[in-house]
């Protein structure tokens, strides 16, 4: 069963991985979140190749209808953050592959033509 993963616990995990301090890491990771969430409100597009795609879509505003009591209501237009997996995490997601182990290992792709294999970078936790 899956739990929820807190930043402290991030920031713990890394911290034991790199020998870095706690509030180095902290720091760190607290700058790409402020960075992230920056880039958003500016209604950039953020991707992170091989991990997924951040972007800001807008919805147009509309009429909805309480299902309790039949009023209709208006919706206002707005923005929304909207996240597409890219298929590297998909894939690791499907078979339940940690970020350490190459998924080539564990799921092997059926040889479709003559060339050898490629190496898809799945080597570690930066080859995202």
């Amino acid at each position: 069963m899956s739990h929820t993963v807190t930043k402290r616990e991030l920031v713990q995990r890394i911290a034991d991985q790199t020998g870095q301090t706690k509030v180095l890491v902290r720091d760190v990771i607290q700058l790409f979140l402020d960075e992230v969430a920056n880039e958003l409100i500016a209604g950039n597009r953020l991707e992170f190749r091989k991990f997924g795609v951040f972007e800001v879509r807008n919805r147009p505003g509309r009429v909805a209808q309480n299902p309790k009591t039949l009023e209709k209501v208006i919706v206002p237009a707005k923005r929304v953050v909207k996240f597409k997996v890219g298929n590297v995490l998909k894939k690791r997601v499907e078979v339940g592959v940690a970020p350490a182990a190459p998924i080539d290992e564990v799921a092997p792709a059926p040889p479709t033509n003559q060339e050898p294999p490629q190496s898809g970078g799945f080597g570690g936790p930066s080859s995202y």
